[in-house]
């Protein structure tokens, strides 16, 4: 063998070993992907490179940006995201008569240490607690989990002769081809994964991505086994296979066009993700979605249907079964309870759901 055969065949066995670790992960990197995440996938999000000790990961905080230069902008803006009900605070505390308080966090599925240092409030409650309720409680054992979801391969994988050029155009099979080569994927080693998969591995910055190679668990991941090491009952509120379910609920061409569009604006890809961590350090959950439309650099009429039926399938439908199963267990009190940001808000968010079962909810700056 030549040494240019032997070069190239060493580079295909290192692409096939990572996305062997990949696969290895990714039932369970959904979770990490965080369906705060999966939304900016919607309006065109993508990862950009840049330096692992860059916490910001090269990225703008574009809310903020606006701040600075159009202030009359930025009113409006922040103004819409008021709008949305109890979008202002990210921890709550839980009253109900008879039983001690009950704690609700706001995350994000983050290992970025901005996100997983609590306030001192939020640490307070944690360390007090009995009971630590998150999404899901499988993330205290990723193997069993993972197992669970590979007996239904069909939720990760296309069946038979179906791949995911399939649904694509000329044009945007170029465009997801260019953008997973940049990332060190060649398209036709994830050609059979289904779209959502796929964004699980594209999805996150360079920076999150080095964060958990080295082993930097993120900040649900990291209350769960802090609990469980400190004697704490731990206990989740779905099932990663739920979750799953509900994200391959939504259309194919849902997915696939949010995935090829992702790849087509990196920049703005991280800048969103950057602009929405900084909206949830500063208890403007609310502005999220307004933000990714605002920001977009494209809008398309196809948009609003889309956040229509994302909203419907990934954060109400999810968040009535979290409020429903939560109930219970926070009938025990002193539970700390730790969801997405952005079930807590909205009409129908979390807090308001659980107020619609007697308790008060109070915000705690």
């Amino acid at each position: 063998m030549t040494s240019a055969a032997l070069k190239n065949s060493a580079t295909r066995e290192l692409t096939r070993v990572k996305l062997d670790r990949l696969a290895g992960g990714l039932a369970f990197g959904l979770v990490v992907i965080h369906f705060l995440a999966l939304f900016l996938l919607v309006f065109t999000l993508f990862s950009a490179p840049a330096k692992a000790e860059d916490l910001t990961c090269g990225a703008t905080d574009l809310v903020g940006a606006l701040k600075k230069s159009d202030p009359a902008a930025y009113a409006k803006l922040r103004a819409e995201g008021d709008r949305i009900k109890n979008s202002g605070y990210r921890f709550w505390k839980l009253e109900k008569d008879g039983q001690a308080p009950d704690w609700l966090l706001g995350t994000m599925h983050l290992s970025d240490p901005r996100v997983t240092g609590l306030p001192d409030a939020a640490k307070a409650a944690y360390d007090a607690s009995s009971t630590v309720v998150l999404e899901s409680d499988e993330i205290l054992d990723q193997q069993a989990a993972s197992l669970k979801l590979f007996a239904k391969p069909d939720l990760m994988m296309f069946g038979g002769t179906k791949t995911i050029t399939d649904y694509l155009s000329a044009d945007a099979r170029k465009v997801l081809e260019k953008g997973l080569m940049d990332r060190g994927i060649p398209l036709l080693s994830v050609v059979k994964m289904k779209p959502y998969i796929i964004a699980s591995m594209v999805s996150l910055s360079t920076c999150e991505l080095s964060r958990k190679a080295s082993g930097a668990p993120f900040l649900d991941m990291k209350l769960a086994v802090e609990a469980q090491a400190a004697g704490k009952k731990v206990k989740g509120v779905e099932t990663l296979q739920e979750q799953i379910e509900a994200m391959a609920s939504l259309p194919m061409d849902f997915h696939v066009r949010a995935l090829v569009s992702a790849v087509r604006y990196p920049k703005y890809t991280a800048d969103m993700m950057e602009t929405t961590l900084q909206l949830y350090l500063n208890g403007q959950i609310g502005l999220v979605f307004p933000a990714a439309a605002y920001f977009a650099p494209e809008k398309n009429s196809s948009d609003f249907k889309d956040i229509a039926l994302f909203e419907e399938k990934l954060i109400t439908q999810r968040n009535h079964h979290m409020a429903d199963r939560a109930d219970p267990i926070l009938a025990d009190g002193n539970v700390f309870m730790a969801v997405g940001a952005l079930h807590l808000i909205g009409d129908q968010g979390v807090v308001e759901l659980l107020r619609q079962k007697g308790y008060k909810a109070t915000p705690v700056n």
